[in-house]
């Protein structure tokens, strides 16, 4: 696994709990950002361009 693939699998997990939470609990603002965050961690980052 690259160094790359670590935080975007470790932001995917802390959203997974944070959705979990949130539906266990019943809170549906915590529960739409454990689905953003997880969103946002699928989204890959666009590589910087040096010119």
């Amino acid at each position: 696994m690259s160094d790359h693939a670590k935080p975007t699998s470790a932001e995917h997990a802390k959203g997974s709990v944070k959705e979990a939470i949130g539906k266990l609990i019943g809170d549906a603002r915590i529960e739409a950002e454990g689905k953003a965050q997880k969103q946002g961690a699928r989204t890959p980052k666009a590589p910087s361009r040096r010119d």
